[in-house]
């Protein structure tokens, strides 16, 4: 019967240890014991690690570098927003312009239309009025 998984290219181990009645510790099998050790060994070395003076240095460097980060970015938001408003308040007075250009010119051809109707008017009332005579 052929394995399959993790040991699957490995013979089998033994699964009593000798001359006793429990099976044989495998490779990878933690006891309680052996996690409690491995885990007091970790905050053996966190602690050091915390208490280093070249660590705590890192740490403070980093902070600094981090706050220097964050005004970089509050410093560029704000001048690009500057950028935008500023932006919007030169399209916003283009338009105003050609809205007034645009009611300059329909004022323009509006008194012209006028004119011209008026003339209108006026050379038809004198063929009617040369046509009653």
């Amino acid at each position: 019967m052929s394995r399959s998984g993790l040991g699957a290219g490995r013979p089998p181990l033994a699964s009593m240890a000798a001359g006793s009645s429990r099976p044989a510790a495998r490779p990878g099998d933690w006891s309680l014991a052996g996690k409690a050790a491995l885990g007091l060994i970790g905050l053996g070395v966190v602690g050091h690690v915390l208490r280093s003076r070249r660590f705590q240095e890192r740490v403070i460097v980093g902070v600094i570098v981090l706050g220097a980060l964050r005004g970089l970015g509050q410093e560029s938001r704000a001048s690009t927003f500057a950028r935008v408003a500023a932006w919007n308040k030169r399209q916003v007075e283009i338009l105003e312009r050609k809205a007034e250009r645009q009611s300059a010119h329909l004022a323009l051809k509006a008194e012209r239309q006028r004119g011209r109707l008026e003339r209108k008017a006026r050379r038809q009332a004198r063929r009617l009025h040369v046509g009653q005579s």
